[in-house]
């Protein structure tokens, strides 16, 4: 390994930094593939963080906005809270309460038997750090697995919560994604490279799009997303093995799932954000190590990691095992 990083160094130039909101580990795979693809640099790293723990929740909400966004219809819709993006999909296109939390349950149970199974292993890694005690004894600990995964969760259970975000609503703290701190990294390089480093190859970049939608309604992106980087790989749904995407929330999930005609058992075979959690800036990394790895360990070929994007936006990759 030291002589692989020792060859690396001579590849590492210097960092860039953007923000796509929940696509932005994604995008961040974009920009390095397609910097590598034309020319510009032949290894990257892609990667993501967000510590939600740490960040105002509220901080695009309409009264700290600009006077001009709220002068502006089209503006203003963008400042929607994601809670009633999910409320307005289900209840324009009929999203039942049961069914989401019948998918919030089930995003719980594949990803306690992902996690029984060992699967997840090979693409996390521990990370070992001091916390306080209600004591005040500092404790070294490490964490090894995603914490955010509820074993036994069952849609009566979640069915007892009270909506989140208006009295009539769906949408529950137990059918939405969760608040997470998380960051994930992907390394990207051309295959030459990959093969003189003898390095494993998991797999190709194929094709990437993103669309605009309607932003008091963003939750649909990925139903508009996906076919777009599908018509860019010159595939169908039907050839796509595995779907990583992103369950920001159970409506918008089972809407993009049903307008497309996915069968349940392609999207999220190990559990999804509902379950592991959702780091914004992470997600798409950590959705992209998990498709790779299972499609190796399941012995499939194409896979597709798409999710949406607050402010009215979709995001789809396709990628290829190798």
């Amino acid at each position: 390994m030291d002589d692989i990083e020792q060859t690396l160094d001579t590849y590492m130039q210097v960092e860039l930094g953007h923000a796509r909101q929940c696509s932005s580990g994604l995008q961040a795979f974009a920009n390095v593939a397609s910097a590598i693809q034309a020319g510009f640099y032949d290894v990257g790293i892609a990667a993501g963080v967000e510590c939600m723990s740490l960040t105002d929740m509220g901080g695009t909400a309409p009264d700290v906005c600009w006077e001009q966004v709220h002068a502006n219809k089209a503006a203003r819709n963008c400042t929607v809270p994601m809670g009633i993006t999910s409320e307005n999909v289900a209840e324009k296109y009929g999203i039942t309460r049961t069914q989401q939390d019948t998918f919030a349950a089930a995003s719980h149970a594949k990803a306690h038997a992902a996690q029984e199974h060992g699967w997840f292993s090979r693409e996390i890694t521990p990370v070992t750090t001091t916390r306080t005690t209600a004591d005040g004894v500092d404790q070294q600990v490490t964490v090894t697995a995603d914490e955010g995964v509820r074993p036994g969760t069952t849609v009566d259970g979640l069915a007892k919560l009270k909506a989140s975000f208006k009295p009539s609503g769906t949408t529950t703290a137990g059918n939405s994604s969760q608040v997470s701190d998380g960051a994930a990294a992907c390394l990207v390089m051309t295959r030459r490279v990959a093969e003189q480093l003898k390095l494993p190859i998991l797999g190709s970049f194929v094709s990437y799009a993103v669309v605009g939608v309607p932003p008091e309604i963003m939750g649909v992106g990925p139903a508009v997303a996906i076919p777009a980087a599908l018509k860019k790989a010159g595939l169908t749904i039907d050839q796509i093995d595995v779907f990583e995407l992103n369950e920001a929330f159970a409506s918008q999930a089972l809407y993009c799932q049903q307008t497309l005609q996915i069968p349940s058992h392609k999207i999220n075979p190990t559990g999804g954000a509902i379950a592991l959690g959702h780091p914004l800036g992470c997600t798409g990394a950590r959705q992209i190590a998990t498709l790779l790895h299972g499609l190796h360990r399941t012995n499939q070929t194409y896979g597709v990691v798409s999710m949406c994007i607050g402010t009215g936006m979709g995001a789809a990759a396709v990628f290829k095992r190798d």
